[in-house]
Parts: structure tokens; sequence; C-alpha cells
């Protein structure tokens, strides 16, 4: 199926022919992005979410990203408390939750001056025209109200008085006057369905199972739903309202899923398909605190969640729990695997099979820490003493994080080696749908274990012939007894050594058996032509938003130009210098300063000036037309 394009119309001056309906004209329209955007109290991720579920429900693709606050208590109405989220669904794929809105709710003038740079030129803004008082401009550092002044006249500006509605609505109910104003964010979500013609159905439903214990909650908030809708349509607010159809998907079980979700689903299937206990040890750390706190709801597959004090307890756990012959897992952002390299480093010389899992934050230090970036990479792969060598992988997509969290763990068993899973927190809090797989289809990764009857030939370094994997031996049987620790080891053998020839050997030996790991993956595959002019090539997060700019590229007539993406960073596929070394240039978007783009013309020297940079550490993904316009500038 071919994605559809990124920029769509907005809805002021859609090419689709409207249709009458009733009062007001009925639009169609391929795809759409919305943004709602308030204070952090305003419920913005609450209401985002329940548009995406009814998107979902009426089975239209999608993506979203969330953008949380840093501050954790921002005062309310200033700028640095603003919560948004953005989504983007369609009648066919979507790969990026879109560049710039269609439409933004802004719940008061700080949510208005931080993502009216997110809206498209002629854009439709629904602003709650009762926060923008004199408190509020001031909080927002406006000189003048942007409602009368004339600076929103580039943009479609509807004015509704979002709280006094809303009080008005709830009149008859029993709620205190704050609480009737807080239901503002459900009226504002039913003006949106009504434009884009969404069912109340489902939010409903969720609205009167979350508040089951509060019956006056249940009623109010519906009634604020409706109110909404109701508003939209009687008083003929936006005079069109658009449908889009549902997408045709491949057949199959869909749910919404977010990166953090699906690499929790991830893990648990693995040990699953392992026949092990899964260990997560792990410290709260934004963006990764989601996966601790998803696994610890799925005690029934024997999932083991440790809250450790810190992160060196965090990793030291999972690397005991991984001795003791369970899978062992940890997971954290950037500042918390600066802390884990020591012990890191100890799961490396100990040659045990260990997952780190690294949900990518901005830095350096605390950095902005609700915020994406891809900085971490030469992190991972260099950041620790001595040659210290270990395997890198990283999902595409949220959805994907599913099948490299399962890929992660295969790995490290049957390598016998730390594996880094880059994540970041882009992918990490956005969703989109994700077809459940059958678990018959997932690969077996149960281990085979040394037993009592191998104890008369059995040595701790012993390895296997073609992956270099030392056994391993679970503590307690008989006759396996051997040393483990930080110290260097006898190859073979396993006793302490400090001899300078052996300890060569031990480091050349290790960093084959990661380079080893090659075999065992998929070659770097291409969509497109296979040689050509330009190549477009990524890693993480950036996979979609490539996907949709080199789409955009080949329909305008402008290519033809290829993608390739890698999702194993160490070692690289073995064919990657066959790859890359068909194209004339290779464009590398990153969301740092260049660091795969280092490694490659380090690794490929003879092709080192065709390798060209598209770098931003902004914090946020990369936007469609920004890859574009460079893979247009190479052309």
């Amino acid at each position: 199926m071919t994605p559809p394009a990124n920029n769509p119309p907005t809805p002021a001056n859609t090419p689709h022919s409207p249709v009458e309906s009733g009062r007001v004209k009925k639009g169609r329209t391929a795809l759409a992005t919305v943004r709602f955007a308030g204070d952090s109290g305003d419920g913005m991720q609450l209401t985002g979410d329940q548009f995406t579920d009814t998107t979902a429900v009426m089975g239209n693709d999608f993506a979203t990203i969330p953008d949380f606050p840093a501050e954790i208590r921002a005062p309310a109405g200033t700028l640095p408390g603003v919560s948004s989220f953005q989504l983007q669904f369609s009648d066919g794929l979507v790969f990026t939750p879109g560049d710039r809105a269609d439409v933004l709710i802004a719940m008061n003038p700080a949510a208005l001056k931080v993502n009216l740079h997110h809206v498209k030129k002629g854009g439709l803004l629904i602003l709650n025209e009762n926060a923008f008082d004199k408190d509020g401009l001031e909080k927002a550092a406006y000189a003048a109200n942007p409602i009368d002044d004339g600076s929103l006249r580039d943009w479609q500006t509807i004015k509704v008085p979002l709280s006094d509605l809303t009080t008005n609505a709830l009149k008859e109910h029993p709620l205190r006057a704050s609480e009737k104003e807080r239901c503002k964010n459900f009226f504002a979500l039913g003006l949106m369905f009504w434009l884009y013609d969404r069912k109340l159905d489902h939010t409903i439903e969720w609205i009167t199972q979350k508040f089951s214990k509060k019956p006056e909650f249940v009623n109010a908030n519906i009634a604020a739903l409706k109110a909404g809708y109701n508003h939209a349509d009687i008083t003929e607010l936006m005079p069109t309202r658009f449908e889009i159809f549902p997408s045709k998907l491949e057949s199959g079980t869909y749910r919404k899923i977010t990166g953090n979700e699906a690499t929790a689903l991830g893990l648990i299937a693995a040990a699953v398909r392992a026949e092990k206990t899964l260990f997560y040890g792990s410290y709260p750390i934004t963006p990764a605190s989601g996966i601790l706190e998803g696994l610890s709801k799925h005690k029934e597959f024997g999932v083991k969640t440790f809250q450790a004090e810190d992160e060196i307890a965090a990793i030291g756990s999972a690397i005991g729990a991984s001795f003791g012959g369970a899978l062992g897992v940890t997971g954290t952002s950037g500042p918390g695997l600066c802390l884990k390299s020591e012990a890191l480093n100890l799961a490396v010389i100990t040659e045990l099979p260990l997952v780190v899992i690294n949900v990518q934050r901005t830095g350096p230090s605390t950095g902005m820490p609700t915020k994406t970036e891809q900085t971490d990479l030469l992190q991972v792969l260099f950041g620790r003493n001595g040659e210290s060598p270990l395997c890198v992988v990283a999902p595409r997509s949220p959805a994907d994080s599913f099948d490299m969290a399962v890929e992660a763990c295969r790995l490290a068993m049957s390598h016998m080696t730390p594996v880094v899973f880059l994540s970041d927190g882009y992918l990490a809090n956005s969703a989109e749908p994700w077809k459940l797989p059958d678990i018959d289809d997932l690969p077996s990764l149960r281990a085979a274990h040394p037993t009592a009857s191998d104890a008369g030939t059995f040595k701790p370094y012993q390895r296997d012939p073609r992956t270099l994997a030392r056994p391993w031996a679970l503590p307690g049987t008989p006759g396996l007894e051997h040393r483990i620790g930080g110290l260097e080891k006898q190859n073979i053998s396993g006793s302490v050594s400090y001899d300078p020839d052996n300890h060569e050997k031990m480091v050349l030996i290790r960093a084959d058996k990661v380079a080893r790991v090659a075999q065992d993956i998929p070659p770097l595959g291409v969509r497109g032509p296979s040689q050509g002019k330009v190549l477009v090539l990524g890693w993480g997060s950036t996979f979609g938003t490539i996907h949709a700019a080199v789409d955009e590229v080949n329909a305008a007539g402008q290519g033809p130009v290829a993608q390739a993406h890698l999702s194993y960073l160490n070692p690289f596929p073995t064919n990657t210098g066959e790859v890359l070394k068909n194209f004339e240039r290779i464009l590398i978007p990153e969301l740092n300063l260049g660091q795969l783009l280092m490694l490659l013309r380090n690794r490929f020297p003879e092709i080192a000036t065709r390798f060209v940079g598209l770098n931003r550490v902004r914090g946020i993904p990369f936007f469609v037309s920004e890859v574009r316009q460079a893979i247009e500038e190479i052309l």
C-alpha cells in the first residue's frame, strides 16, 4: 500500500467536494492532523488518547506524539507547564504524527503561544476564550490579546468560551465549580468528535468504567462530551465537518500500543518462548519508567519486577538474575546508563546474557527529561573502560519495539553477551496500531544449559565453535562450580589470569564473539532501487519520517530515491558496505550531531565522502519536510 501524502489540506480549503448534510457541509479528506494543547492539569493527554482510541475503533491508521512538560509542577497557565498531544490519522497508511496540525485546540494563551508554530498556515485554531483574560495573557507573556491584535490573521480562529459553556452544561450536576470547569477537556473532545465525524460510544464506555465508583463524575463528563458535540452541531460553529474512511490494513486483530508497552510485551513473550523467568530490575527514570510499570502488572506470566534504590543496584540485580538462569533485563535512560557503565562492563567480562534498555532523552546531564534525542549511540558503544564490545539493536517504531525486544533477548541468550536496546522518548510515548502476532510465529528461545552429566568435561570458557558463546552453567548444578567476576579469566579454565598474552587473546575473543552476531541477523534491506543517486539511511525512530519523505520525493517525480534502515547497530549487517557502495550519496538523518555518520565514515573510509549528515538536537522528531528538503538539495 502506498502511504498518504504527509501534508493534508486544512479543513478550511480541502480539495474534496463537500456534500450537503443538514445545515452544514460534509467533506471527505484522506488524512488529518489534530493537536490538543493546554495546561498540564487540563487533561490534554487523556483527551488525545480518547480521540486516538475512537479513531482506532473506527478503523483508521494513525500515529501520535504526546509532548509532556519537563517541569513536574510548573505554575498553571505558564509556558513551561504546557502539555500537548498530536495525532495524524488517515484512510491509508500513516508513518508519522504529522509535521503541522490542521486543527489546534488551545485551552489557554500559553498553549497557543507554545504550539502556534505547530499549526499550518490557514489551519483552524479553536481557542478557549475564557482563558484569554489579563491574568492568562500575562502568564503567557503576551503584551496584547492575540485574538484581537491581528497576529493570528494567517489562521482561521474560532473563539469558544469553553469554561463557561462547560459550567453551564453542568449546572444541574452536583459538583463543585472547580470540578465542573475541569470537564472542559471533554467538551473540547466533543467538538473534535463532531468535526471529524467520530462516534461517542467508545469514550462514553471508557468514562463509565473509569469513574465507576463516582457516578457523579460519570454523568458530568458524559454530559460535557455530549454538550461539546451538540454545540458544534447546533451553532454551526464549524460550517464543514469531515469524514475519513477506514484504512485498508492487513487483516488481523489490532490494538493501540506505545513503544514502552510493546517493549514490555516483547520481553514477556521472549521469556515465555525461552521458558525463563523474566527479571526486570530498574530505577524509575523518564521516559523509561513505563516499562517497569507495565511489567509489574503481569505477574501471571512469572514476571518479577524490582524497583531498585539506584541505577547501580538495578543493573546489579539483573546481572545476578542472569547468573542464576533467569532472563535478566534492566532499563533506564541516558543519565542512568552513565551510572550503569561499570556494572555493564562486568556483564561483558563475565559474558552473561543481559538486556539493557536505554530510552534516550535529551542531554547532557538531566537535559530536558521529557524530550527525545538519539544522542546515546556512541555512549552505548564506547562508554566503558577497556575493550568492552556488546550488541546494540534499535526499534524503528512503537510497534516494532515488540519485535526488537524479542530479538534483543534472543541475541543475548544465544551469544552470551549484553545487548543494548536503544529506544527513545518519541518511540516510548507515541502510539500506533499493532497487529497481534501469532505466538507460534515467534522464534524458540529455549537456552541449552550444561547439566550434572557434563561435569567431567565442563569448562566455563569452552566456546561454541560457531558463535564463541561460553556455556550458561546454572549455579547449584553439581560438578559445574566455576569462578566468575570482574577479573580477567584464563581462557577455557576460567581461573583468574594476569598473563598479558591471555588477556589479549580474551579481548580478541570477546570482540570476535560480538562480530559473529552478524551471521545471525538479517541483511540490510533497501526499499526502492538497489543503486542510484541517493539512499536515505536511518536508525531508530527516524524510520517513519524518512519513509514519508522518500515517498513524497518519488511521488513528485524527483527520484528515484531509496531508503534503508539499520535496526542492528553493532554489529552492522554483513552486507552494509555492499549496499552503501551502490549509491552516489547517502543521507543520514539523526537526532544528534552525526554519531552514526562518524561510525560509517570510519568503517567505510573508501566512500567516506559520500555520506551526508542531517542533524537536529531540538528535543523533537524530524519533520518530513526537513528530510524532504535535504533530499531535494542533494538531488
